[in-house]
């Protein structure tokens, strides 16, 4: 990204651009191994087929899933839940709609929220410029009965813009009882008012219905892992999202940008609960002739954000400066229910008998102001620093049934967190720079470790925010355009950071605990490097050749408390992504080596456990090739994914959709045909 764009200070930031029309891969299915891929580091929960459709992703070895070590936004606005309360992506944009994602590390904190993990932006396709209506479709087929349909529409007539697609998809599932179908939609209509101001509305939205296959437990997986023994298990994640935004020049040296978003959405599953762990099978009473009552959970989620960024270029000396500075006011209310009992039906059936055994209201109110300063001491040579103020009030009521008692919640928490930063950008070409950063970070107690669905673990009652800080140092740029690279080291240090320990360890009473572990440091280092030979022979061909690289080595390990030394769970001690693409006018293709190295389920590092999140999750390596030819306005693809047909897994959970592991998705071939008219 350049040092400033779209009112947004990039300069001294770690930053990374995926241009999604330039890659080859099974976007139909969202493969985020193969979209995101080359973004070093990046761990992927793949469970395409597992239960979940929107992988979770996270660098530095923290924790994937559902990206809730991320701020997750689509166009620039949150995505997620609730940032700080229920942190969890459900809904990601279709990658077809996408045009490029942007991602930040751990310095996004001072401008987006304090996640450790960084900022990832899904930015949508924007209206065509030169035509009142132009339409495109791509129609996608594959294993395991995956049909895909996008289509899309837009144009641009005198001072509006319009631009609107629907998706569709359904798979029967690699595994038994995976049967998924999904519907997203989006419209945006925009409004350019003058050269300097615009304003426009976004609404989107998913409907969804997955049937989960369950988790396994080590033998289950290692006797089939294709096997599953869960047919009742369903879950549903309808997701609403009105943005409005409105763009103002108030000189050419200052604008404004104001974006209002409001999330609307529930989450709703009914499932053979997690009792008895991987190994209790649900079979039938062959007393009564049923199945034990399924149990049914229930969340209804709200949030709206407002925030205003105002940019203002101005000399100091004779050099010209940059300041960002704005505020973010969220509110978000968030209601769990679970523990019904439901029905001992095998569809999909919300009903209960009775009551919930908890239902609790939780709110969380954040006001955030922040300011960053570009200073441009010479031609070269760029200082960034920042401070954003975050202030916190989260409230719960309501009430929860513990051993047959009724414990009433009314609880209030108020924080306020300082968080401060600096960044500096060294340019030793024109096209190439030395850039370093220190951010502080925090991450406070969400909902799902107070309350999270359906969880073998136990929850420590004294649980504590967690906070630390992320330090980049590297050299990143091209030369000419057959090299392109990005090469740092990172140190990320985590305190008090929430995780899983296993207790009574080998005795019949074993469990898991959720607890504030202990203090952890994650640090290693980071390189992406792309060399183009055909352009490197010929600046000039029309034709290109390029060998990429993108890996991470990450010593992620607990540095304090009783764990001290152990890795932290969930964190690969690497990630090698590399590949090699040939692309002409017509012809574009990639194929694609991920190798990623083993991590622990919990931070005893316990290799082999009867608990379904304890254990190893071992190395493993996956091959990926796809291809599209174009003719005119149209462009043939196919593909095929895991070639070598891997038996992997990348999660173990003590929840939804397991408990157990979920295993990754084996081979599968895909092909398609899109067109624009």
């Amino acid at each position: 990204m350049p040092e400033v764009k779209d009112g947004i200070i990039y300069a001294g930031k770690k930053n990374e651009v995926i241009v999604v029309d330039s890659l080859d891969a099974n976007k139909a299915i969202n493969n985020t191994r193969q979209i995101l891929g080359r973004i070093p580091g990046l761990n992927i929960v793949e469970t395409e087929s597992g239960g979940f459709t929107a992988n979770g992703i996270a660098t530095r070895g923290l924790n994937p899933n559902q990206s809730i070590e991320m701020n997750t936004r689509q166009d620039g606005y949150n995505i997620s839940a609730d940032i700080y309360g229920y942190n969890e992506a459900y809904y990601l944009p279709p990658m077809e709609a996408v045009s490029r994602i942007e991602m930040i590390r751990g310095a996004a904190s001072l401008q987006f929220g304090s996640q450790f993990g960084g900022m990832v932006n899904y930015v949508l396709n924007e209206a065509p410029k030169n035509k009142p209506f132009e339409w495109t479709t791509s129609e996608t087929g594959g294993s395991y009965g995956l049909f895909n349909t996008f289509n899309a529409i837009g144009g641009s007539i005198k001072k509006w813009s319009y631009y609107g697609f629907v998706q569709y998809r359904r798979m029967d599932g690699w595994r038994p009882n995976s049967q998924q179908w999904q519907l997203s939609g989006f419209g945006r209509v925009q409004y350019n008012a003058s050269n300097k101001l615009n304003i426009g509305v976004e609404y989107s939205l998913l409907r969804n219905r997955i049937k989960m296959p369950g988790g396994l437990s080590d033998s289950m997986y290692n006797a089939n892992p294709r096997s599953s023994f869960r047919s009742r298990n369903w879950l549903k994640s309808p997701w609403n999202l009105v943005s409005a935004y409105a763009n103002y020049k108030l000189s050419p040296q200052t604008s404004l940008n104001v974006k209002t978003s409001l999330l609307f959405s529930n989450r709703a599953l009914v499932w053979r609960n997690e009792d008895g762990g991987a190994e209790a099978l649900d079979e039938k009473d062959p007393l009564t002739g049923e199945y034990v009552p399924r149990e049914v959970e229930n969340e209804d989620m709200h949030n709206s954000t407002t925030e205003i960024r105002l940019l203002h270029n101005y000399h100091l000396g004779s050099m010209n400066n940059t300041l960002a500075t704005g505020m973010r006011y969220a509110y978000a209310w968030f209601k769990r229910q679970g523990g019904g009992e439901g029905t001992t039906g095998s569809d999909f059936d919300l009903t209960i008998k009775g009551d919930y055994e908890y239902d609790l209201d939780f709110t969380t109110t954040n006001f955030a102001p922040f300011i960053e300063n570009v200073f441009r001491l010479t031609n070269r040579l760029t200082v960034t620093p920042g401070f954003r103020f975050e202030y916190l009030k989260s409230t719960a009521k309501g009430y929860k049934v513990e051993d047959n008692d009724k414990l009433i919640a009314n609880e209030s928490r108020n924080r306020s967190i300082p968080l401060f930063g600096l960044g500096i950008e060294y340019k030793v070409t024109d096209n190439t720079n030395v850039y370093a950063n220190i951010s502080q970070a925090y991450r406070p107690i969400d909902y799902s470790q107070l309350t999270p669905i359906g969880v073998t673990s136990k929850i420590d009652p004294n649980l504590k925010d967690a906070k630390g800080y992320n330090a980049d140092l590297g050299y990143r740029g091209t030369v000419n355009n057959f090299l392109n690279f990005d090469i740092g080291l990172f140190y990320l240090a985590y305190n008090k950071r929430i995780g899983t320990v296993l207790m009574n360890e080998g005795t019949a009473t074993e469990y898991t605990l959720r607890t504030n572990v202990a203090n952890s440091v994650h640090k290693g280092i980071e390189s992406y490097i792309e060399f183009n030979l055909l352009k490197y022979l010929n600046q000039q061909s029309k034709k290109g050749l390029g060998i990429f690289n993108s890996l991470a080595i990450t010593d992620a390990k607990y540095t304090s408390g009783e764990f001290k030394g152990n890795r932290v769970e969930a964190a690969a001690n690497y990630i090698n992504r590399s590949g090699i693409t040939y692309y002409d006018s017509r012809l574009s293709a990639t194929f694609q080596m991920s190798n990623v190295g083993g991590a622990y389920g919990d931070a005893t590092n316990t290799k082999l456990s009867d608990d379904p999140v304890a254990g190893y999750i071992p190395s493993y390596s996956v091959l990926d090739v796809s291809a599209s030819y174009k003719i005119k306005n149209i462009a043939f693809k196919a593909g095929v994914n895991n070639i070598a047909d891997k038996a992997y897994f990348t999660r173990r959970t003590d929840e939804y959709p397991g408990p157990g592991i979920i295993p990754s998705i084996g081979r599968m071939m895909y092909v398609g045909i899109s067109a624009a008219f």
